[in-house]
């Protein structure tokens, strides 16, 4: 009897114990680079470590010097990069599925138990990570669904794509919970993954982490910009044909037959983007925007930043004037809070997250993604000089209002408890 009573003893000390350090996490995810979705991981597991939560990343591949520095702060495995990226730049869709059921194989096997698992962007790894012997609960975070990122133009890749397609909404389908980013992501998931018309995913808005912000020492500029430019326009974007970066150097094309002379003189546009070598697409997309600023006859006004580091883009976002944001039809976009949050204006294309985070004529203009309403939102920001202040001001307010840290937080980390008890 006293011995029972002794076991049952330890067993509560161990769930005091359990409950005072918080549940242990443990994320997945493809590639800790420098996009949104890596920017959303990063700042989802140090909120939950703030929380009292012991976290843990799992990705395939992980270059400090190549990725946001708050990951320095956390425990990161990366296992599986030997694994190809894509088959002579194709099947990137089964070689991302591959590399994903590799991590979580290995994090199943390696890592100590977690009490809850989190993954993004590829769902094929949650039919392994329920093998667990004790089975764990699973929260999916669905930024966008991946079948509608590539296009069908032929017989070949409708045939290829249709069961990674199935392959997709079915392994999402076995998570025990789905959020996603925006109410623009949660229509076209219902709309999508037609089988999961039962769930009803949850949104969980990207935040901010502020304090980061707000710790950055800005560097100098000056060797990124001409010294004569007065106003600078910026745009933050991955070098990838989809975000139509195009569209904002056709659009400083536009501005120059608005402005005179001396006005012209003053402007400059920087496109800071995540860049890496190992992605076809980035070079070749990079050399195609080169290519349309010698047509176009920019040169002088404008410069690329590949792969910036946190200091540059708190520097950059301090110097301009508007950032432009011109994917159509993105998901959510955290560049709009950052600039926001920077008391930037921002000129976004009007479908998509934008829609919700930006307020047209308030914190930002919504346009249609032409040349000519980027250009006359951004003649209005050059020749208004209260625009920035007015604008900027309002766009910090709704960050803190709408999108702060501590909404998010408290949000994600009551998913977390309810999966745990």
């Amino acid at each position: 009897m006293r011995a029972a009573l002794r076991r049952v003893a330890r067993r509560q000390r161990a769930v005091m114990a359990g409950a005072e350090r918080g549940p242990s996490v443990l994320f997945l995810h493809p590639d800790l680079g420098l996009g949104g979705a890596e920017r959303l991981v990063v700042d989802a597991a140090l909120a939950l470590q703030a929380r009292g939560c012991r976290v843990q990343i799992w990705t395939a591949h992980y270059d400090p010097a190549r990725c946001f520095a708050e990951t320095r702060r956390l425990a990161v495995h990366a296992v599986g990069d030997w694994l190809p990226r894509s088959l002579a730049g194709r099947a990137h869709a089964l070689c991302a599925a591959l590399r994903m059921l590799y991590v979580a194989l290995y994090a199943l096997l390696r890592a100590p138990p977690p009490d809850i698992f989190v993954c993004d962007q590829v769902s094929a790894c949650i039919p392994v990570l329920r093998l667990a012997r004790n089975r764990k609960k699973v929260l999916f975070y669905c930024h966008f669904p991946d079948q509608l990122l590539t296009k069908r133009e032929s017989l070949l890749k409708r045939i290829y794509r249709a069961p990674l397609d199935w392959l997709e909404e079915y392994t999402t389908g076995m998570a025990d919970c789905i959020v996603v980013n925006s109410e623009f992501t949660a229509n076209v998931f219902a709309d999508t993954f037609k089988s999961l018309s039962h769930i009803k995913p949850d949104v969980l808005y990207p935040s901010l982490t502020v304090s980061a912000f707000e710790s950055i020492v800005p560097v100098e500029i000056a060797n990124v910009i001409p010294k004569r430019t007065k106003k600078m326009f910026l745009s933050i974007n991955r070098f990838e044909r989809k975000k139509n970066l195009a569209l904002a150097l056709n659009a400083l094309y536009d501005l120059r037959g608005r402005l005179d002379a001396q006005e012209w003189d003053d402007i400059h546009l920087v496109l800071a983007g995540g860049y890496d070598e190992r992605v076809l697409e980035n070079v070749e997309h990079y050399k195609e925007l080169k290519d349309i600023v010698t047509r176009l006859k920019l040169d002088e006004h404008v410069t690329f930043v590949r792969s910036f580091t946190d200091e540059q883009k708190i520097s950059l976002l301090s110097n301009c004037i508007c950032v432009l944001y011109t994917p159509s039809n993105e998901h959510f976009g955290i560049v709009p809070l950052e600039a926001m949050y920077m008391r930037c204006p921002v000129i976004a294309v009007n479908s998509g997250g934008p829609l919700e985070s930006v307020v047209n004529n308030v914190t930002g203009f919504l346009c249609d993604p032409s040349p000519t309403q980027f250009s006359e939102a951004m003649e209005k920001c050059v020749k208004d000089r209260l625009l920035k202040n007015t604008m900027g001001a309002a766009g910090r307010a709704r960050v803190m209002e709408k999108f702060s840290s501590e909404a998010f937080t408290e949000q994600l980390y009551q998913y977390i408890c309810r999966l745990t008890q």
